[in-house]
Protein backbone atom coordinates (compact mmCIF):
# COMPACT_ATOMS: atom_id res chain seq x y z
CA UNK A 1 0.00 0.00 0.00
CA UNK A 2 2.81 2.40 0.83
CA UNK A 3 4.18 2.03 -2.71
CA UNK A 4 0.83 3.03 -4.21
CA UNK A 5 0.53 6.02 -1.89
CA UNK A 6 4.08 7.29 -2.20
CA UNK A 7 3.65 9.28 -5.48
CA UNK A 8 0.79 11.21 -3.84
CA UNK A 9 2.78 11.72 -0.64
CA UNK A 10 5.78 12.91 -2.60
CA UNK A 11 3.64 15.32 -4.62
CA UNK A 12 2.39 16.89 -1.38
CA UNK A 13 5.83 17.01 0.22
CA UNK A 14 7.40 18.55 -2.89
CA UNK A 15 5.07 21.54 -2.46
CA UNK A 16 7.02 22.34 0.71
CA UNK A 17 10.50 23.66 1.32
CA UNK A 18 12.84 20.61 1.13
CA UNK A 19 14.10 20.86 4.69
CA UNK A 20 10.57 21.29 6.06
CA UNK A 21 9.44 18.29 4.02
CA UNK A 22 12.34 16.27 5.41
CA UNK A 23 11.43 16.99 9.03
CA UNK A 24 7.75 16.22 8.41
CA UNK A 25 8.66 12.93 6.70
CA UNK A 26 10.96 11.80 9.49
CA UNK A 27 8.42 12.72 12.14
CA UNK A 28 5.71 10.83 10.26
CA UNK A 29 7.94 7.76 9.95
CA UNK A 30 8.66 7.77 13.69
CA UNK A 31 4.98 8.17 14.49
CA UNK A 32 4.04 5.32 12.15
CA UNK A 33 6.63 3.08 13.80
CA UNK A 34 5.49 3.93 17.33
CA UNK A 35 1.84 3.36 16.44
CA UNK A 36 2.61 -0.05 14.99
CA UNK A 37 1.54 0.86 11.46
CA UNK A 38 4.97 0.11 9.97
CA UNK A 39 5.07 -3.24 11.75
CA UNK A 40 2.32 -4.35 9.36
CA UNK A 41 4.82 -4.17 6.51
CA UNK A 42 6.42 -7.46 5.57
CA UNK A 43 9.96 -7.77 6.94
CA UNK A 44 10.84 -10.63 4.60
CA UNK A 45 12.62 -8.40 2.09
CA UNK A 46 14.89 -7.02 4.78
CA UNK A 47 16.38 -10.48 5.26
CA UNK A 48 16.09 -11.63 1.66
CA UNK A 49 19.76 -12.23 0.90
CA UNK A 50 22.06 -11.97 3.92
CA UNK A 51 25.74 -11.29 3.29
CA UNK A 52 28.83 -11.03 5.51
CA UNK A 53 31.15 -8.08 4.91
CA UNK A 54 33.91 -6.81 7.24
CA UNK A 55 32.93 -9.55 9.66
CA UNK A 56 29.42 -8.09 9.95
CA UNK A 57 26.23 -9.89 8.94
CA UNK A 58 24.07 -7.64 6.77
CA UNK A 59 20.45 -8.80 6.16
CA UNK A 60 20.78 -7.59 2.55
CA UNK A 61 23.03 -5.41 0.40
CA UNK A 62 21.04 -2.17 0.56
CA UNK A 63 21.79 0.50 3.13
CA UNK A 64 20.71 4.06 3.81
CA UNK A 65 23.53 6.55 3.24
CA UNK A 66 24.43 9.08 5.91
CA UNK A 67 22.61 12.40 5.85
CA UNK A 68 18.96 11.37 6.02
CA UNK A 69 18.85 10.23 9.65
CA UNK A 70 21.46 12.54 11.08
CA UNK A 71 20.30 12.05 14.67
CA UNK A 72 19.87 8.27 14.60
CA UNK A 73 16.34 8.51 15.95
CA UNK A 74 14.47 6.88 13.04
CA UNK A 75 16.40 3.62 12.71
CA UNK A 76 13.56 1.22 13.56
CA UNK A 77 11.21 2.89 11.07
CA UNK A 78 13.80 2.85 8.29
CA UNK A 79 14.47 -0.81 8.98
CA UNK A 80 10.77 -1.57 8.48
CA UNK A 81 11.06 -0.13 4.98
CA UNK A 82 13.64 -2.75 4.01
CA UNK A 83 17.07 -1.26 4.71
CA UNK A 84 19.58 -3.84 5.91
CA UNK A 85 21.88 -1.09 7.13
CA UNK A 86 21.25 2.44 8.37
CA UNK A 87 24.19 4.85 8.52
CA UNK A 88 23.34 7.68 10.88
CA UNK A 89 25.06 11.07 10.99
CA UNK A 90 27.23 12.80 10.07
CA UNK A 91 27.60 13.35 13.80
CA UNK A 92 30.20 15.54 15.52
CA UNK A 93 31.53 15.71 19.09
CA UNK A 94 29.53 18.83 19.95
CA UNK A 95 26.07 19.79 18.66
CA UNK A 96 26.08 22.32 15.84
CA UNK A 97 23.33 24.05 13.86
CA UNK A 98 24.91 23.71 10.43
CA UNK A 99 24.95 26.33 7.71
CA UNK A 100 22.39 29.13 7.29
CA UNK A 101 19.11 28.29 5.54
CA UNK A 102 18.13 27.71 2.79
CA UNK A 103 20.65 24.90 2.42
CA UNK A 104 18.78 22.09 0.64
CA UNK A 105 17.56 22.25 -2.98
CA UNK A 106 15.71 19.85 -5.29
CA UNK A 107 16.64 19.56 -8.97
CA UNK A 108 13.53 17.60 -9.87
CA UNK A 109 14.05 17.07 -13.64
CA UNK A 110 17.44 15.54 -12.83
CA UNK A 111 16.25 13.54 -9.79
CA UNK A 112 19.01 15.29 -7.87
CA UNK A 113 19.60 17.31 -4.74
CA UNK A 114 22.12 19.98 -3.78
CA UNK A 115 22.81 20.36 -0.08
CA UNK A 116 25.07 22.52 2.02
CA UNK A 117 23.71 21.41 5.38
CA UNK A 118 27.05 21.69 7.16
CA UNK A 119 26.86 18.75 9.59
CA UNK A 120 23.80 20.00 11.50
CA UNK A 121 23.41 17.44 14.29
CA UNK A 122 22.73 17.07 18.03
CA UNK A 123 26.22 15.83 18.95
CA UNK A 124 27.63 12.37 19.54
CA UNK A 125 26.15 11.91 23.03
CA UNK A 126 22.60 12.48 21.75
CA UNK A 127 23.28 10.29 18.72
CA UNK A 128 24.43 7.38 20.86
CA UNK A 129 21.43 7.79 23.18
CA UNK A 130 19.07 7.71 20.19
CA UNK A 131 20.66 4.56 18.78
CA UNK A 132 20.37 2.84 22.15
CA UNK A 133 16.62 3.45 22.01
CA UNK A 134 16.17 1.52 18.76
CA UNK A 135 14.42 -1.77 19.48
CA UNK A 136 13.22 -3.63 16.38
CA UNK A 137 16.04 -3.04 13.89
CA UNK A 138 18.06 -6.19 13.32
CA UNK A 139 20.38 -4.85 10.65
CA UNK A 140 23.70 -3.02 10.92
CA UNK A 141 23.95 0.52 12.33
CA UNK A 142 26.79 2.65 11.03
CA UNK A 143 28.01 5.85 12.67
CA UNK A 144 29.22 8.48 10.20
CA UNK A 145 31.49 10.83 12.17
CA UNK A 146 32.94 14.26 11.39
CA UNK A 147 34.73 17.17 12.96
CA UNK A 148 33.05 20.30 14.27
CA UNK A 149 33.21 23.27 11.93
CA UNK A 150 35.25 25.38 14.36
CA UNK A 151 37.84 22.66 14.97
CA UNK A 152 40.97 23.45 12.92
CA UNK A 153 42.31 20.66 10.74
CA UNK A 154 45.43 20.29 12.87
CA UNK A 155 43.13 19.18 15.71
CA UNK A 156 40.64 17.24 13.58
CA UNK A 157 41.91 13.90 14.89
CA UNK A 158 40.77 14.89 18.39
CA UNK A 159 37.19 15.20 17.13
CA UNK A 160 37.26 11.93 15.22
CA UNK A 161 38.80 10.11 18.18
CA UNK A 162 36.18 11.52 20.55
CA UNK A 163 33.37 10.30 18.29
CA UNK A 164 35.02 6.91 17.75
CA UNK A 165 35.32 6.30 21.49
CA UNK A 166 31.68 7.13 22.18
CA UNK A 167 30.22 5.36 19.14
CA UNK A 168 32.31 2.21 19.48
CA UNK A 169 30.17 0.33 22.05
CA UNK A 170 26.95 0.65 20.01
CA UNK A 171 28.11 0.94 16.38
CA UNK A 172 28.19 -1.85 13.82
CA UNK A 173 30.86 0.18 12.03
CA UNK A 174 32.24 3.71 12.14
CA UNK A 175 32.65 5.74 8.93
CA UNK A 176 35.03 8.70 8.91
CA UNK A 177 33.68 11.53 6.76
CA UNK A 178 36.59 13.34 5.10
CA UNK A 179 34.73 14.26 1.96
CA UNK A 180 31.77 16.51 2.63
CA UNK A 181 32.18 19.72 0.62
CA UNK A 182 30.17 21.69 3.17
CA UNK A 183 32.68 22.02 6.03
CA UNK A 184 35.48 24.42 5.05
CA UNK A 185 38.83 22.66 4.66
CA UNK A 186 37.48 19.19 5.41
CA UNK A 187 38.49 17.71 2.06
CA UNK A 188 42.10 18.73 2.76
CA UNK A 189 42.13 15.75 5.12
CA UNK A 190 41.87 13.53 2.04
CA UNK A 191 45.47 14.23 1.07
CA UNK A 192 47.58 11.08 1.27
CA UNK A 193 49.73 12.50 4.06
CA UNK A 194 46.82 13.76 6.18
CA UNK A 195 44.80 10.58 5.64
CA UNK A 196 47.74 8.36 6.61
CA UNK A 197 48.30 10.32 9.80
CA UNK A 198 44.62 10.27 10.76
CA UNK A 199 44.19 6.60 9.89
CA UNK A 200 47.17 5.68 12.04
CA UNK A 201 45.72 7.51 15.04
CA UNK A 202 42.27 6.00 14.58
CA UNK A 203 43.55 2.45 14.08
CA UNK A 204 45.65 2.71 17.23
CA UNK A 205 42.58 3.80 19.19
CA UNK A 206 40.47 1.10 17.52
CA UNK A 207 42.86 -1.56 18.79
CA UNK A 208 42.59 -0.26 22.35
CA UNK A 209 38.80 -0.09 22.15
CA UNK A 210 38.61 -3.62 20.75
CA UNK A 211 40.37 -4.93 23.87
CA UNK A 212 38.26 -2.75 26.17
CA UNK A 213 34.91 -3.77 24.64
CA UNK A 214 35.76 -7.28 23.50
CA UNK A 215 34.77 -6.70 19.87
CA UNK A 216 36.18 -5.35 16.62
CA UNK A 217 34.17 -2.48 15.13
CA UNK A 218 35.25 -1.87 11.51
CA UNK A 219 36.64 1.54 10.60
CA UNK A 220 35.79 3.00 7.17
CA UNK A 221 36.71 6.19 5.30
CA UNK A 222 34.23 7.97 3.02
CA UNK A 223 35.81 9.62 -0.02
CA UNK A 224 34.74 12.19 -2.58
CA UNK A 225 33.94 11.54 -6.25
CA UNK A 226 36.14 14.50 -7.24
CA UNK A 227 39.47 12.63 -7.07
CA UNK A 228 41.93 12.21 -9.92
CA UNK A 229 43.74 8.96 -10.74
CA UNK A 230 46.97 9.87 -8.94
CA UNK A 231 45.07 10.79 -5.78
CA UNK A 232 43.10 7.53 -5.89
CA UNK A 233 46.31 5.54 -6.31
CA UNK A 234 48.01 7.33 -3.40
CA UNK A 235 45.01 6.96 -1.11
CA UNK A 236 44.67 3.28 -1.98
CA UNK A 237 48.24 2.71 -0.82
CA UNK A 238 47.52 4.61 2.40
CA UNK A 239 44.41 2.51 3.06
CA UNK A 240 46.17 -0.79 2.37
CA UNK A 241 49.24 0.08 4.42
CA UNK A 242 47.15 1.46 7.26
CA UNK A 243 44.77 -1.49 7.56
CA UNK A 244 41.54 0.32 6.74
CA UNK A 245 38.58 -2.05 7.20
CA UNK A 246 36.33 -0.62 4.49
CA UNK A 247 35.79 2.22 2.04
CA UNK A 248 32.65 4.18 1.15
CA UNK A 249 32.75 5.54 -2.41
CA UNK A 250 31.45 8.18 -2.83
CA UNK A 251 30.14 11.35 -1.21
CA UNK A 252 28.48 14.23 -3.11
CA UNK A 253 30.20 16.13 -5.92
CA UNK A 254 31.04 19.77 -6.60
CA UNK A 255 30.85 19.09 -10.36
CA UNK A 256 27.79 20.63 -12.05
CA UNK A 257 28.46 19.41 -15.60
CA UNK A 258 25.38 17.17 -15.69
CA UNK A 259 22.93 19.80 -14.37
CA UNK A 260 24.04 23.06 -15.98
CA UNK A 261 20.58 23.66 -17.45
CA UNK A 262 18.90 23.84 -14.04
CA UNK A 263 18.40 27.28 -12.45
CA UNK A 264 19.65 25.93 -9.11
CA UNK A 265 22.81 24.42 -10.61
CA UNK A 266 25.07 27.12 -9.17
CA UNK A 267 23.91 26.72 -5.59
CA UNK A 268 26.88 26.02 -3.32
CA UNK A 269 27.04 22.52 -1.85
CA UNK A 270 27.28 18.89 -2.83
CA UNK A 271 25.26 17.42 -5.68
CA UNK A 272 23.72 13.99 -5.18
CA UNK A 273 21.31 11.82 -7.13
CA UNK A 274 21.08 10.44 -10.64
CA UNK A 275 23.66 12.78 -12.29
CA UNK A 276 26.36 11.47 -9.93
CA UNK A 277 26.24 7.84 -11.09
CA UNK A 278 28.96 7.73 -13.73
CA UNK A 279 31.36 9.99 -11.85
CA UNK A 280 30.94 7.96 -8.69
CA UNK A 281 31.29 4.67 -10.55
CA UNK A 282 34.52 5.83 -12.16
CA UNK A 283 36.05 6.48 -8.74
CA UNK A 284 34.65 3.22 -7.40
CA UNK A 285 36.19 1.21 -10.24
CA UNK A 286 39.54 2.92 -9.80
CA UNK A 287 39.66 2.20 -6.07
CA UNK A 288 38.52 -1.39 -6.66
CA UNK A 289 41.33 -1.87 -9.14
CA UNK A 290 43.99 -0.55 -6.77
CA UNK A 291 42.63 -2.30 -3.68
CA UNK A 292 42.30 -5.64 -5.44
CA UNK A 293 39.55 -6.96 -3.18
CA UNK A 294 41.64 -6.51 -0.02
CA UNK A 295 39.41 -3.75 1.35
CA UNK A 296 35.62 -4.06 0.82
CA UNK A 297 33.83 -1.11 -0.74
CA UNK A 298 30.35 0.28 -0.12
CA UNK A 299 29.12 1.87 -3.35
CA UNK A 300 26.98 4.99 -3.08
CA UNK A 301 26.17 7.79 -5.49
CA UNK A 302 23.55 8.02 -8.21
CA UNK A 303 21.74 4.72 -7.70
CA UNK A 304 18.19 5.12 -8.95
CA UNK A 305 17.34 1.60 -10.13
CA UNK A 306 18.09 -2.04 -9.48
CA UNK A 307 20.37 -2.07 -12.53
CA UNK A 308 22.31 0.88 -11.09
CA UNK A 309 22.86 -1.10 -7.90
CA UNK A 310 24.02 -4.10 -9.89
CA UNK A 311 26.40 -1.88 -11.84
CA UNK A 312 27.95 -0.71 -8.57
CA UNK A 313 28.52 -4.32 -7.60
CA UNK A 314 30.05 -5.16 -10.96
CA UNK A 315 32.34 -2.18 -10.46
CA UNK A 316 33.58 -3.66 -7.18
CA UNK A 317 31.10 -2.80 -4.42
CA UNK A 318 30.13 -5.44 -1.86
CA UNK A 319 27.26 -3.33 -0.53
CA UNK A 320 25.34 -0.29 -1.80
CA UNK A 321 23.65 2.71 -0.24
CA UNK A 322 21.01 5.16 -1.43
CA UNK A 323 19.68 8.50 -0.22
CA UNK A 324 18.43 10.82 -2.97
CA UNK A 325 16.60 8.11 -4.92
CA UNK A 326 14.82 7.11 -1.69
CA UNK A 327 13.38 10.63 -1.58
CA UNK A 328 12.33 10.56 -5.23
CA UNK A 329 11.11 6.96 -5.43
CA UNK A 330 10.25 5.85 -1.91
CA UNK A 331 10.63 2.42 -0.31
CA UNK A 332 9.76 0.39 -3.41
CA UNK A 333 13.33 0.74 -4.68
CA UNK A 334 14.73 -0.35 -1.30
CA UNK A 335 12.82 -3.62 -1.32
CA UNK A 336 13.57 -4.29 -4.98
CA UNK A 337 17.31 -4.00 -4.40
CA UNK A 338 17.03 -6.09 -1.21
CA UNK A 339 15.28 -8.89 -3.10
CA UNK A 340 17.16 -8.89 -6.36
CA UNK A 341 20.73 -7.78 -5.74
Amino acid sequence: MIDALYPLLRSCLFQLDPETAHHISMSALKAAEKSGVLALLSAEDQFAKPIEVMGLKFPNRIGLAAGLDKDGDCIDALGRLGFGCVEMGTITPRPQPGNPKPRLFRLIPHEAIINRMGFNNPGIDAGVANVLQSKSFRGVIGFNIGKNKDTPNEHAADDYLACLRKAYPVAGYVAVNLSSPNTPGLRDLQSAEASARLLGQLKSEQQKLAIEHGKHVPLLFKVAPDLDEDHIRDLSKVFLDGGLDGLIATNTTLDRTAVTSHPRANEAGGLSGKPLLEKSNHVLRAFASHLGGRIPIIGVGGISSLEDAREKMRAGASLVQIYTSFIYQGPRLVREIARES
